[in-house]
């Protein structure tokens, strides 16, 4: 049996109005301590762009970024056993503890990014009556972003047009 892997805790305040929900951090973002590490990723470059502001450069500025525009962050796999960074070796996982976040913060949208974050998300919170929406994933591995579907699920979730 592997190690088991822990990922990061959340980036969150009470103030936080969307949550955006991944899979699992890669092997970069294991090597850097922090959510897309890997300067490929397109995570930090749509969502900066989206509200305007240049990339975050390090760390505690991407929590205060995060904070700033109340968004929460976080991984729905915490601890899992994987081999690289593919999601599809995944195994053995636990799962966030959503139900603590949502309770204390505003948080009316979560966007999952990617399949992997949809399906877990899917599996173990049908329940949540919050709307959501999975989007492509942000890896440089997913030929198939759309960042056109970013910035629209960005729109509707802080209700601009």
């Amino acid at each position: 049996m592997s190690e088991l892997i822990k990922g990061f805790e959340p980036v969150w305040n009470k103030e936080s109005k969307v949550l955006i929900l991944g899979s699992f951090p890669s092997v970069k973002s294991r090597e850097t301590d922090f959510y897309y590490g890997n300067k490929q990723n397109r995570f930090w470059r749509v969502i900066s762009s989206f509200f305007g502001i240049e990339i975050p450069a390090h760390r505690e500025e991407k929590i205060q970024f995060l904070l700033k525009y109340k968004v929460a962050l976080w991984d729905i796999v915490t601890e899992c056993e994987i081999t690289g960074s593919q999601d599809s070796t995944i195994k053995n996982y636990k799962v966030a503890n959503l139900k603590t976040l949502l309770q204390n913060s505003e948080i009316g949208y979560i966007i999952l990014n990617g399949s992997k974050a949809f399906s877990v998300f899917c599996t173990e919170y049908s329940d949540i009556d919050i709307p959501y929406v999975k989007l492509p994933s942000t890896s440089p591995a997913n030929t198939r972003f759309d960042e056109k579907e970013w910035r629209d699920a960005l729109s509707r979730a802080f209700g601009r047009t």
